[in-house]
């Protein structure tokens, strides 16, 4: 009879950094909490996320007994700076869709289940968060993230990996609270540039900077680009003020090889001009949560950072896009960068461009043109 020694030893073997039990049973208080906020979390159903549906493991495994939560650290190299200047941490060496990382482990894990008669199912409609303080693994940050208390410093760079199985093993026990230190003074919710932070472990999803690089429609709204900052997609803005992630944020960390080879493909000019094979090949299969239908997100997000760079280099760039581009939503945006840019270019191109443009592209135009005066 396999072991919670055994498969200890297995998920350790696999790479991943701790491992932690709990029981199959619902997460009544993540539904009741769901359920009262739709508002705020409707939005996920649409996008694939069954949240509620996953609130309850025997909707993801009818003969699930246990969860079993692998703890992944993902920030166990260092980046690029270029990279990590303008994406989530999280994303720079994302392999759900390659398939060469983390996702190799976790299906030799599963086999490794298997071969001892335990079936298993890995779904990300669990609440991995709360799955891992129920498996005593850490606790939550008030920047809703999670905080391991054995691993990595015990910071939030890391991601639970719910494996839900047909085996009941004994659980662990819980450590579902807030493990943020008294002195903190709210580091996460003050530096929250968009105030998607409520405190007390609460966040509304639709005013988070990484939910605004990659699911909001239409164009940014204009109070939120110059918060959203340099980021293109996703934001680790309250983890890198966090105090609990100081220790790990100290470390000399050796290099992300993958990171360091793909990098050159993320510059922002490249972005701003890719076509759709670039996109493709290069960028969707590491940053997938848009879509080639959907790419004019990408030039939107990009002509803002540009903008908000400050940098007249980035003035050719933009000008050139403007003229390559038909969608409304990167022209307004350029627009707007070329007004936060200023100078005798983007006071010359805004002119000649002002000539044939009409609806929202004028009126971002006719308010660059003011910033400019």
């Amino acid at each position: 009879m396999l072991t919670k020694a055994d498969v200890i030893q297995a998920a350790l073997q696999n790479g991943f950094e701790d491992v932690g039990f709990t029981t199959a049973d619902p997460f009544h208080s993540q539904k009741e909490y769901l359920a009262a906020h739709q508002e705020e979390y409707g939005w996920t159903e649409a996008v694939g996320l069954h949240l509620l549906s996953g609130s309850n493991p025997r909707n993801v495994m009818p003969k699930a007994k246990s969860i079993i939560v692998l703890l992944e650290v993902y920030f166990r190299e260092s980046f690029p700076h270029a990279m990590e200047s303008h994406f989530g941490r999280c994303y720079i060496d994302d392999d759900r869709i390659t398939r060469d990382g983390l996702t190799q482990r976790i299906k030799a894990f599963r086999s490794f289940l298997r071969s001892n008669g335990i079936d298993s199912k890995v779904s990300m409609h669990l609440p991995h968060r709360p799955a891992a303080m129920r498996a005593g693994l850490g606790t939550l940050g008030k920047n809703c993230l999670f905080y391991p208390s054995r691993v990595a410093c015990n910071s939030s760079w890391n991601l639970p990996v719910t494996v839900v199985v047909d085996h009941a093993f004994e659980p662990d026990e819980s450590t579902m609270e807030m493990g943020c230190p008294d002195w903190c003074r709210n580091a996460c919710i003050a530096a929250c540039p968009t105030r998607a932070l409520r405190g007390n472990g609460k966040l509304d999803p639709r005013r988070c900077v990484s939910f605004l690089s990659y699911f909001a429609s239409g164009i940014t709204p204009k109070d939120m680009r110059e918060a959203m900052g340099m980021y293109v997609y996703g934001c680790d803005r309250c983890q890198n003020v966090c105090p609990r992630n100081a220790a790990w944020l100290s470390k000399e960390l050796h290099p992300n090889q993958r990171a360091l080879k793909k990098s050159g493909d993320f510059g922002l000019p490249k972005l701003l001009h890719m076509d759709k094979s670039f996109f493709e090949t290069r960028i969707w299969p590491h940053m997938f949560y848009i879509s080639y239908h959907d790419i004019w997100r990408w030039k939107m997000n990009v002509s803002r950072v540009m903008g908000n760079s400050l940098e007249p280099d980035y003035v050719d760039d933009l000008v050139r896009a403007f003229e390559e581009n038909t969608d409304e939503r990167v022209l307004g945006m350029i627009a707007w960068a070329l007004g936060k840019l200023g100078g005798k270019k983007s006071k010359t191109a805004l002119e000649r461009f002002s000539a044939q443009a009409q609806g929202l592209v004028l009126d971002e135009i006719n308010a660059a043109q003011d910033m400019i005066a």
